[in-house]
This record gives structure tokens, C-alpha cells and sequence, in this order.
């Protein structure tokens, strides 16, 4: 069953990285890029997005404070925060709103756990 993932990250550079870790995980499942905040929220209000992989350092907002919006759109939706300011702060703060971390740079191996999880959780809420 295929899912669509939103890659929000400020970097075109980082968005590709991600792209390709997510295509070699899960070649069926399709993706939507946005390199804003203000971007992922037009994307989330016009597509059916089932899960979310978010840059910490952005332009225009953290990616936290993105995800915790997210959260209130989406309650159920898997949502990443992604990565290299590997700090406990932002790890406690991710996981307080539910959201999971993965180290920057983005590999299929630092993503497959996220995405395995990811796969289960949405095919368990559609059976």
C-alpha cells in the first residue's frame, strides 16, 4: 500500500538526500517536497500527506514548532524531525509531541526503523 511523505527542509541539497533514502526503503510510496513551513502547510492543506520527515534548522521556523502545528492538523500522523543538532533537548523535545528523530545525514539505514514503524502504524489505522 502506498504512502505519500512530506520532506520539509530548507536545504533542495538535504530534500534530495532524503528523497533517495525514502525511494530505496520504500520504492512504492510517493513523495512531496516542500522547502518552507509556509510551504508544508499549503502542501498539507491541499494533498493527502500520510507522514512527515522535518528539518530541525529552517529559515522560517524550527522544525519543531512545525511538527507540534503538524500535530494539531494530523494527531495521528508519523512525523520525524531530521537532523545533525543531536542534542537531548531536541530529542526530549521531539519526542514530547510524539514526533521521532533521525540523525542528519539522512541514510535508508538511519530511516528504515522510522519507517518501518511508520508503514505499520498507517496500515494498522486503514485495516
Amino acid at each position: 500500500m502506498p504512502f505519500t511523505v512530506l520532506i520539509v527542509d530548507d536545504s533542495k541539497l538535504a530534500r534530495i538526500v532524503a528523497g533517495k533514502a525514502l525511494a530505496a526503503l520504500q520504492p512504492e510510496w510517493q513523495k512531496v517536497e516542500a522547502g518552507s513551513a509556509v510551504e508544508a502547510h499549503t502542501i498539507i492543506a491541499a494533498h493527502s500527506v500520510d507522514v512527515a520527515l522535518i528539518d530541525f534548522n529552517m529559515a522560517d521556523k524550527d522544525g519543531l514548532q512545525l511538527a507540534a502545528e503538524l500535530r494539531d492538523l494530523r494527531p495521528t500522523m508519523p512525523i520525524a524531525i531530521i537532523t545533525a543538532n543531536i542534542q537531548d533537548e531536541i530529542i526530549a523535545r521531539a519526542r514530547a509531541i510524539g514526533a521521532a528523530f533521525v540523525a542528519k545525514p539522512v541514510t535508508a539505514d538511519s530511516l528504515e526503523d522510522f519507517l518501518s514503524g511508520a508503514a505499520l502504524r498507517l496500515r494498522s489505522a486503514k485495516a
